[in-house]
């Protein structure tokens, strides 16, 4: 199977995007590959650290290889990991990637803790993992919000900024405020995507993968135009717990009396993969 990297470097040159979506349990990580495969398009699955202590780290790691066994091009990240332990856990536990989130913490201390993590990454035994690094600010809670987070306009991600990080850090991957939010507001659609600002990083840091998240309710069209200008990997996390939500309660409402979970909860996972599905063709537009 092809290395993270190498399918990062194939989406970069042809301004596509790999999607990532994050999992709680198995039957969204059945739903979320199923719909990959089913389109014939790798794609990555993360975990917080939350998502991560309820599904279990190496239970994760588990999904994952026995996906591979069977022929699944399927990639796992660490998703907004706060700690330099908890990304060096993962990393030895087989994770194909790993997120330090350092956005809370001054330019120096983000910097200094994420080299650290990319230097262990680095180790022999490790090499293959890629880091990930995230520079400005998008809040911080994948749900329903009557607001856009406070700060978020004002962390924004500049090109020197990036340059700065890159450098000093080694990551691989850098995530970025360019007008993305975690979370979707209720009623409407997110803000709108700074096209300029990630055109002007991308051609700050050309070796670097770019990556969004906060993707959920973003308008089609800026979709579009941020992968073109130069994002490489697309997050969707909210949409996919409302989907799930939304088929679970229609599911239990169908037969208030069923008591096995493979049937109340298959709604939830058809709707999985329609978001999924959805969102992949619009990431692999060119």
């Amino acid at each position: 199977m092809r290395s993270l990297r190498e399918v990062l470097n194939i989406a970069q040159v042809h301004n596509v995007a790999v999607g990532h979506f994050n999992i709680s349990d198995s039957t969204q990580f059945n739903a979320i590959v199923e719909a990959a495969t089913s389109m014939q398009l790798p794609v990555l699955v993360g975990v917080s650290e939350g998502e991560k202590n309820f599904i279990g780290l190496h239970n994760a790691v588990a999904l994952v290889r026995a996906a591979r066994e069977q022929g699944k091009e399927v990639y796992l990240n660490l998703d907004h990991a706060h700690s330099v332990e908890a990304c060096k856990e993962a990393i030895d536990a087989g994770f194909d990637s790993v997120m330090f989130d350092g956005s809370k913490l001054s330019f120096e201390e983000n910097v200094e803790k994420t080299r650290e993590v990319v230097e262990y990454a680095k180790g022999d035994q490790n090499a293959s993992v890629l880091v990930e690094g995230e520079l400005g600010y998008i809040g911080s809670s994948s749900k329903m919000l009557s607001a856009v987070p406070e700060d978020v306009e004002q962390a924004m991600t500049t090109a020197e900024q990036a340059k700065r990080f890159v450098e000093s850090t080694g990551v691989d991957i850098l995530a970025t405020s360019v007008g993305n939010i975690h979370g979707m507001l209720k009623g409407t659609t997110n803000p709108s995507l700074d096209i300029n600002r990630v055109s002007e990083i991308a051609r700050a840091v050309p070796s670097t993968f770019l990556v969004l998240h906060g993707g959920s309710g973003v308008v089609d069209s800026d979709f579009t135009a941020v992968i073109k200008a130069g994002m490489s990997i697309v997050h969707i996390n909210t949409e996919i717990r409302r989907a799930y939500r939304k088929g679970l309660e229609q599911g239990l409402e169908v037969d208030k009396e069923q008591i096995a979970p493979y049937k109340y909860l298959a709604q939830g996972k058809s709707n999985v993969e329609q978001v999924v599905q959805d969102r992949m063709r619009l990431f692999i537009k060119s």
